[in-house]
């Protein structure tokens, strides 16, 4: 290792270090990730899910490859004059030039005649942009030559596809540049220099780059493409980690430019002594990442995938190419803080200092405070609510969550997003009558067929992705799963939305005991030791417990939000156990030098 250290750190071969870094940047960077652009967060359910065997049955139906919008006209709830009326069969009339089938059926109105709703057949799109085109001109179709007051909303599935494309356009640009100003502004403070933060920034902005290329090529291999979500959430991990091994390196550096006058051998000797950590802590990320590959769900799976190679490349550049990158510079690349050779450091003075005295003469009483306070933030854990429906799933609202609403105060609540039943034909009859005895069953229509499978459309009483939509899910399938040949396969949103919940619980069960075993695993490996391992697992753990308490609180005194989604305590799980065993592996193998 300190010929490798010599090699990264010597002035004749430092610059070759640089180089061949920038030549396979450029070389990567050239080549491409090969990922689809703009991709949007996918189901991912494994086949054996009985929404993704509905979805996959229903690709052999003569519609697989349609879909609909829902135009949702309205007069702020006032009942519908009959100018509005006329209105409205007139537009359904323009509307079919927009429709796949060359027609649109009648409109329908609400009981209380204060609701029309459109249904407008239309062709899938793959392409977002051509999406969004469309639905510019279902809009504007649907609201020309209106009444005054009178307007139409664009709701269902088309309408819910392209507000959640705008959703993720331009979202990683946006995630990007915050976590580098945020990045930056947290290395200006900490090194208090007008230019030294350039120096990690720029190569963990490489790091960040590359990561998003190499990690999609990788999960190609794996059948995975990576969309906005995933990406996002890479780059995010890319720069913390990134940063953290730049923190902790160019501290170790800084230390030992006081101790010895060369720079290059201070940046050998850092590297010496921070490396085995950085190497430590990346890998007990990249092992606890990489237990989401036993994830059922695609989508954990991608995650899993792609944050462990971002923490592999962050490490790589994190311990050859700054390293080869500060020792460019001279000791001014510190100022106005410069650390010359034979001056005291800042160990013994300031606020860390007076913080290490506490703890190491009153350990007991910051221990009792410490756990007190986690304690504190834990509180609100047993109030979290998992679970967002998909028209609570936004911010802001949009006009395909407004229309949605509408829908559900006029109609039957299920009326937009109804279950999708797959029969064998020679029971469709027989399966229909039974889904209308089954409680929260609004309506049941047949609806297109083959010769072997017929497609059943079940309009269900309760709103969508609610707790009463589910309880119907589960008693449909029950009681369908009692007719005998019928082969009865129940699909469509709240179903796959159920299995979906089901699926990510499973995933937590089985990821979290291996992230836990593999860290306790590599902390007695690195600390050969049985006592300091389970400690450090225990204030880990805490932190999480408090992290996520906390977080609720703010989600609902601040954000106001009903529940938060079904991945977020796995992956805050896997986050703050994985990343924050990092800072412990940091401090205890410091402390224990």
């Amino acid at each position: 290792m300190s010929r490798l250290r010599t090699f990264i750190t010597a002035r004749k071969t430092s610059w070759i270090v640089l180089v061949a870094a920038l030549l396979a940047a450029g070389a990567i960077f050239a080549a491409g990730s090969g990922n689809a652009e703009g991709a949007l967060p996918g189901v991912g359910l494994p086949d054996s899910a009985e929404s993704a065997q509905a979805a996959a049955a229903a690709e052999n139906l003569p519609g697989a490859d349609s879909t609909v919008a829902l135009l949702v006209y309205t007069r702020d709830g006032a009942e519908l004059t009959d100018a509005d009326v006329a209105a409205i069969t007139t537009a359904t009339g323009t509307l079919a030039d927009l429709s796949a089938e060359g027609f649109v059926p009648p409109p329908s109105f609400s009981d209380d005649g204060t609701t029309a709703l459109v249904t407008v057949p239309l062709d899938k799109l793959s392409e977002a942009g051509e999406q969004a085109e469309r639905a510019d001109a279902i809009r504007a179709e649907a609201n020309a030559d209106l009444p005054d007051g009178l307007s139409a909303l664009l709701s269902g599935p088309e309408g819910f596809a392209v507000d959640i494309a705008a959703v993720f356009e331009g979202a990683d640009f946006t995630l990007l540049l915050t976590t580098v100003i945020v990045v930056a502004v947290l290395l200006l403070v900490t090194y208090r220099s007008p230019w030294l933060w350039l120096v990690p920034l720029v190569v963990v902005g490489t790091a960040d780059g590359l990561a998003g290329i190499v990690a999609a090529r990788v999960a190609a291999l794996a059948g995975i493409q990576l969309d906005a979500s995933v990406t996002g959430i890479l780059s995010v991990l890319v720069f913390g980690a990134g940063t953290n091994y730049a923190l902790l390196l160019i501290a170790r550096y800084r230390d030992e430019l006081r101790l010895v006058e060369d720079r290059r051998e201070a940046m050998s000797r850092a590297l010496r002594g921070a490396g085995p950590a950085i190497i430590a802590s990346g890998s007990t990320v990249v092992l606890a990442l990489l237990t989401l590959v036993f994830a059922e769900l695609q989508g954990n799976r991608a995650l899993g995938i792609a944050c462990a190679t971002g923490v592999v490349i962050a490490m790589i550049f994190a311990l050859v190419v700054l390293p080869a990158a500060l020792v460019l510079f001279g000791r001014g690349l510190f100022w106005p803080y410069i650390p010359r050779f034979g001056t005291e450091g800042s160990a013994e003075r300031g606020v860390w200092h007076k913080l290490g005295v506490l703890v190491s003469k009153k350990p007991v009483v910051v221990a009792v405070l410490g756990a007190i306070v986690l304690g504190a933030l834990s509180l609100g854990v047993p109030q979290i609510k998992i679970g967002l429906s998909q028209t609570e799933s936004f911010t802001q609202v949009p006009e395909a969550v407004q229309g949605q609403e509408l829908i559900a105060d006029a109609f039957p609540a299920g009326s937009g997003s109804p279950a999708s039943v797959i029969v064998n034909s020679d029971y469709a009859e027989q399966t229909a009558a039974a889904a209308e005895g089954v409680a929260g069953v609004s309506a049941v229509r047949i609806g297109e067929s083959t010769d072997t499978i017929t497609q059943l459309s079940v309009v269900l009483d309760d709103a969508a992705e609610t707790e009463g939509s589910f309880a119907a899910i589960e008693a449909l399938r029950a009681e369908l799963s009692t007719i005998d040949g019928a082969n009865a396969l129940v699909g469509g949103l709240d179903a796959q939305a159920l299995d979906v919940e089901r699926a990510q619980q499973s995933d937590q069960d089985l990821v979290i005991p291996l992230i836990l075993g593999l860290v306790f695993i590599v902390l007695v490996l690195l600390l050969r030791s049985l006592v300091a391992p389970i400690l450090l697992l225990l204030t880990v753990v805490a932190s999480f417990f408090a992290s996520l308490g906390a977080s609720w609180l703010l989600f609902q005194s601040v954000f106001d939000f009903p529940a938060i989604d079904t991945n977020v305590v796995l992956f805050s799980f896997l986050f703050l156990v994985a990343l924050g065993v990092d800072y412990n592996i940091f401090l205890v193998t410091r402390a224990r030098e």
